[in-house]
């Protein structure tokens, strides 16, 4: 059983592993997409979506702890800002993951992690191209 386990090892120790897991949501926060293989986009999707959350509210508490998480202070000072603009009125669900083939060296399934209504949409452009 896999009571109270959060997140995969991914093979590396935790402080590794939590390192990893901040930068590629600092990186999501900065660049709004971003390519990896799919279990690391899927732990990242639940990391981004709390600290979405967190920069949501817009209080003193909540953005120290962003603060403390994030890696870079340009995505804490996006995600303050437009991002907490842009998803005031969502509920959650702040992330999108769209599956694309596998990784040529060791076969690892790659990943798209996007947040959703960004200036480069993909299922905006996948919509677009269909009309």
């Amino acid at each position: 059983m896999k009571h109270g386990v959060a997140f995969r090892k991914f093979s590396r120790t935790s402080s590794h592993r939590m390192l990893m897991l901040r930068n590629l949501v600092t990186s999501l926060l900065n660049h709004e997409q971003i390519k990896t293989t799919l279990p690391k986009a899927r732990d990242t999707a639940r990391l981004a979506e709390k600290m979405i959350t967190l920069g949501k509210r817009g209080t003193a508490c909540s953005t120290t702890r962003v603060r403390a998480f994030c890696l870079d202070t340009n995505a804490v000072k996006k995600l303050t800002g437009p991002l907490a603009e842009r998803y005031r009125d969502r509920p959650g669900g702040y992330t999108r993951i769209h599956k694309f083939g596998n990784r040529p060296g060791d076969n690892a399934p790659n990943a798209i992690l996007e947040l959703v209504d960004n200036p480069r949409d993909l299922r905006f452009a996948i919509t677009s191209r269909a009309l």
